[in-house]
Order: C-alpha cells, then sequence, then structure tokens
C-alpha cells in the first residue's frame, strides 16, 4: 500500500494586458487595455492547452477510479476573461470540480503582489477571489496559495488570520539548508498553518526541461522515487500554460501526462493526494524560518522578477501609495481599473535580468524593452491619478456643499427679551 503522496498543483493565470498608452492619451482616455491581445492570446491558449489538458484530466480522473487528483488555483483576472472571451472553458474546469478530485485554491483575485503592498488590500482580493470561486464553482477554498508562491513568515500569519490553515511555497534551497522539501512543515511565527514546499527540481523538469529531456512516464517515476526516498510528499507545482503552450504538443507532453498516472499508481510508491489531504495525513516535521519573501521566480527564488530594478520599486510604490485616497474615494470603476493595474506582471515586464533567466523574461514579455514597459505603466498611472484626484475634489465640494447647507437650514434662535 502507498505510504507516500504527490501532490500535483497547477496555476491558472492570464494577465489583462494594457494596450499601447502613450503620453498624449493622459487626460484624455482612460480605457487602458489591449482588448484584442487579450481576446486574441486568451482564445489561442484555450484552444492549445486549457480544454484539451481539462478534457485529458478529466479522462484521467475518470480511467483511474478517483485515485488521481489535482489542484488549480485560477486568478481572478482568468476567471474574468474566460466569462467574457471563452466560457466553454468555465465549464470544463466545472466539469472537473464535479468529480469531488479536484482542489480549488484560494490566491489574490488579480494574481498581485498586494501582500508586499498593502494587507487591507491584501485581505480584500483574498476574500474577492474566494466568493468568486464559490460563485462560480459551488465550493469554498480551504487552501491557499499566494502569487508566484510568495510567502514570509509576516504573509504566512495574515493567511491564517484570514481562516487558510493550508498554504503552497517554494522549497528554496537558500531557506531549506539541508532539510527536504518532501515534508509537511509549519510557519515558523504560526505553528498552526501548515506549509506545503515545491520540490523545485522535479517540478521543473516537467515545467521548464521536458522538450529537452522527454522522459517517459516510467523514467519520471523512477525519478520520484529515488528524490523522495526520505519524505512523505513530493509537490509538482507548476503553471498550467506549460501543457500545449510552453511546451508544445509536439514534444509530447500531452502523452507523457496520460500516461503518467497509470504509472505512479502501478508502482505502488505513492497515491495522489490534494493539497489539503496531504496536511490531514501528514504530520509537520519541523517549522520553517522565512524572514524575507521568497517565490519560485528565477535561480534566486526571491522577489527581484519583479521588485529587483528602481523602474519596478518606483512603479510599486506609486501604485500603492494610492490605496488610501482610494478607500475614501470608494468608486467602483476605481478600484476595479486597480486591481489590474497591481497584477504582476506588468511588473515582471519591467525585469532587466539578462543573466540564466533572461530567455524565460523574454517569452513572456509583449514589449521589446523593459523601459518601454516601465514607460507605457507609468502613463496608465499618471493617468489613473488624475482620475482619482478628480473625484476626490468633487467629493470634498459635495461634501462641503453639504455641510453649508445643514448649517443654512439650522432654525436661528431669538436671544430671550430681558424683563
Amino acid at each position: 500500500m502507498a505510504t507516500k503522496s504527490i501532490c500535483l498543483y497547477f496555476q491558472v493565470h492570464q494577465p489583462t494586458r494594457l494596450r499601447l498608452y502613450r503620453f498624449f492619451d493622459i487626460g484624455k482616455d482612460s480605457h487602458y487595455y489591449d482588448d484584442f491581445a487579450n481576446r486574441t492570446i486568451l482564445r489561442r491558449i484555450a484552444q492549445k492547452c486549457y480544454l484539451p489538458m481539462n478534457q485529458l484530466m478529466l479522462d484521467l480522473i475518470n480511467k483511474n477510479k478517483g485515485k488521481f487528483k489535482i489542484a488549480y488555483s485560477i486568478s481572478g483576472s482568468a476567471l474574468d476573461q474566460f466569462q467574457r472571451f471563452a466560457p466553454e472553458v468555465i465549464d470544463s474546469f466545472k466539469a472537473l470540480v464535479a468529480t469531488g478530485k479536484v482542489e480549488l485554491l484560494a490566491e489574490t483575485y488579480y494574481h498581485s503582489l498586494a501582500s508586499l503592498g498593502s494587507e487591507s488590500e491584501f485581505r480584500h482580493q483574498v476574500a474577492k477571489h474566494a466568493a468568486k470561486i464559490e460563485e462560480i464553482f459551488g465550493v469554498k477554498p480551504t487552501a491557499f496559495r499566494n502569487t508566484e508562491l510568495i510567502y514570509s513568515n509576516g504573509i504566512g500569519e495574515m493567511v491564517y488570520d484570514m481562516g487558510y490553515k493550508t498554504m503552497l511555497t517554494e522549497g528554496a534551497r537558500h531557506i531549506m539548508g539541508w532539510q527536504s522539501p518532501n515534508f509537511v512543515y509549519t510557519g515558523e511565527t504560526q505553528p498552526k498553518l501548515k506549509l506545503l514546499l515545491r520540490n523545485y527540481t522535479l517540478s521543473d523538469d516537467i515545467a521548464f526541461r521536458f522538450g529537452a529531456n522527454k522522459a517517459t512516464a516510467e523514467e519520471y517515476v523512477g525519478w520520484l522515487k529515488e528524490n523522495a526516498k526520505d519524505g512523505d510528499v513530493v509537490n509538482l507545482f507548476m503553471d498550467y500554460e506549460t501543457f500545449g503552450e510552453h511546451q508544445s504538443a509536439e514534444t509530447g507532453i500531452f502523452d507523457f501526462m496520460k500516461a503518467l498516472p497509470a504509472a505512479v499508481l502501478a508502482d505502488g510508491t505513492f497515491n495522489f493526494a490534494t493539497p489539503s489531504e496531504v496536511t490531514k495525513k501528514y504530520k509537520a516535521v519541523s517549522d520553517i524560518a522565512v524572514d524575507d519573501p521568497i517565490s519560485w521566480a528565477d535561480e534566486e527564488r526571491d522577489l527581484t522578477a519583479w521588485l529587483g530594478n528602481e523602474l519596478q520599486s518606483e512603479a510599486f510604490k506609486k501604485v500603492y501609495a494610492m490605496t488610501e485616497k482610494l478607500s475614501i474615494v470608494n468608486d467602483p470603476d476605481l478600484w476595479e481599473d486597480f486591481g489590474h493595474l497591481q497584477e504582476s506582471d506588468h511588473f515582471y515586464y519591467m525585469c532587466t535580468k539578462f543573466f540564466s533567466d533572461g530567455e524565460v523574461h523574454k517569452y513572456f514579455n509583449p514589449y521589446d524593452t523593459p523601459y518601454e514597459a516601465f514607460i507605457n505603466y507609468m502613463n496608465v498611472i499618471s493617468d489613473f491619478q488624475i482620475r482619482l484626484d478628480e473625484k476626490r475634489a468633487a467629493l470634498d465640494v459635495k461634501e462641503t456643499a453639504s455641510q453649508e447647507l445643514k448649517a443654512a437650514s439650522k432654525p436661528v434662535r431669538k436671544k430671550a427679551a430681558k424683563k
């Protein structure tokens, strides 16, 4: 009987891409998005990845009689675009969730860096995302996955305080030391929060190296067994777009995935379990101390993919500096745009890394240079700031007029005559 588990989790996200927004558009045109690109790209990836992969996952769950289990985290930005441009993708995810063998995770609605920029905005987005998942799929998430697996002690405390007892993050070498990612851990400052750590070696063998290694399912099971000699669970976390988009169908990746569950189950060493099942099944072996935030990006596994240069820092500070004023104005349209402007992708496009991770950044970047990404984004931010200031000024005028009206409507009390 299998005593070890494989936890297979997929991230599903599509950014709301900005249109070419010039300096001369500021104050004149407040539509920021490239609707044509968003629709075209989403439809393409739906045909190449989401629809065929969802059908394959459904077939594998049925074929293996429920012994094959998976988890997804689908950003609110992706869900909005599915509803707008490809509702059939929503239906295919509903079919998967209906099997009872798929866990949906909570995350930030806009796949944002809010956990680093604003606690109130972070809590708002997590609550909004959970409500969206429940509205569409009828389930309430109980495990949490932050944007890009970003985690620190402080973030873990916030996540637990919001009611989540399981969280996914990266098994980064610099925080693991001699320890293995193949166990359940707890947060150092919140010992009741269970942590699942991504096995980046085995995950990246599929996500990034499959086209080169062309491993068979049986070979991969051998790698799993060798890596998890000492351990309870192998956490395989990757972008869903790995299948058909980053790794084309011609590489054989769909055939690999089709064969993997049967190969795993036939070997008998592992079963499949969802994140919440894993943290119920296995006891935590230790806590993990993460003072400075980690992520699953690049070789450093830190925040430098989004906040590693002055361009990114300037844009990040600018957008989150508006949070308090937005709360005062409380305008729905501004809140919606504010959410999309927080998407981590905008900051990723400004990355200036050109070394070992340069090709990865180039693949995901629609701009020719990081500087173009920065200028375009800051032009949008400038227009957004004008709208916000105008709304605030109008609110102040309204409040002043209201106070003057109240003062004018008060009855004038006459002084009593002296006797």
